[in-house]
């Protein structure tokens, strides 16, 4: 596996010009990649990007952010069209940055719709909203796997969106489309709201996991709150994930995001905190048990 973290942690937006030296600290702290949350495609220098990454020796998945005007299941051409220029982009980008080692270049995040769409619609409306969301992935799949790459979408909990947040919906959006080049990106943070089992849901994920995000229930230090990590790791585990585990949370000081995600207290020490405790645990999560395995091997 590989660990990374996400750029959220520290800014909103992700600015080349202001946060190239984020790289050296984040590869400083130990991680292999950095997941990079693109907010405004005009403040990052792709160019720049990929320059920094390499003198830092970090790969890179790029995380999409999905408001109301990149709704790709839009009822609204023009927000539609806006979705797919965007995720165009972003698709651009992972192809120019490259893949972190053993696995294809990324694009994560919620694609399918928009964030904060909590509402009851009908029956009607969610058939045309899903159709039109199958339809925007189909054409984002194939455009992805042109540049050789791979789109995972992320289930939200319910508070943030009424249309994937379980896996099994999941499988059936991707069922839908019919690409192999679209995934799973699963949270533990939503997975712990919304699944009733997150080690179960891992499992029926299987090889259409994509990408992880190592998360706690209340968005702090990974392996301080409730999330049943244990559960979790056995499931990786069996499932053969090798790809990136990604830490990605949200705190005060950085309000813009604070808002949107409602963060109203502190639940960390600090940014550094979340990420430098959360990767020292996840390692002896998730590397330790791999030890532990080789060993009872030898024995």
């Amino acid at each position: 596996m590989q660990y990374g973290a996400n750029t959220f942690i520290w800014a909103s937006p992700f600015t080349t010009p202001d946060h190239l030296p984020l790289l050296e600290k984040v590869r400083s702290m130990g991680f292999e990649l950095l997941e990079i949350a693109v907010e405004a495609p005009e403040l990052v220098d792709v160019t720049a990007l990929k320059a920094g990454l390499e003198a830092a020796g970090l790969a890179a998945i790029v995380c999409g952010a999905f408001g109301p005007e990149r709704n790709l299941s839009s009822a609204d051409a023009v927000v539609r069209q806006n979705a797919v220029d965007y995720l165009q982009w972003c698709i651009d980008c992972a192809a120019a940055l490259g893949a972190p080692p053993a696995r294809w270049p990324l694009v994560t995040g919620p694609m399918y719709s928009a964030v904060g769409k909590p509402r009851l619609a009908t029956e009607a409306e969610r058939r045309l909203e899903w159709q039109r969301a199958v339809d925007g992935l189909r054409e984002m799949s194939a455009y992805a796997a042109e540049r050789g790459v791979r789109l995972a979408f992320e289930p939200l909990n319910r508070f943030e969106t009424d249309m994937v947040n379980v896996v099994s919906q999941g499988l059936a959006l991707i069922e839908a489309v019919d690409s192999p080049h679209l995934g799973l990106h699963l949270d533990t943070f939503h997975m712990h709201l919304e699944e009733k089992d997150s080690g179960a849901a891992i499992r029926e994920a299987g090889q259409r996991l994509f990408h992880f995000h190592a998360c706690e229930n209340d968005r702090g230090v990974p392996g301080s709150g409730q999330v049943r990590w244990q559960g979790v790791a056995a499931a990786l585990k069996e499932v053969g994930y090798d790809g990136a585990v990604v830490i990605e949370s949200f705190t005060p000081q950085v309000a813009s995001i604070a808002r949107a995600v409602c963060i109203w207290r502190e639940i960390a020490p600090s940014q550094d905190a979340i990420a430098q405790d959360g990767l020292a645990f996840l390692r002896a999560l998730l590397d330790g048990e791999a030890r532990d395995e080789t060993r009872k091997k030898k024995e």
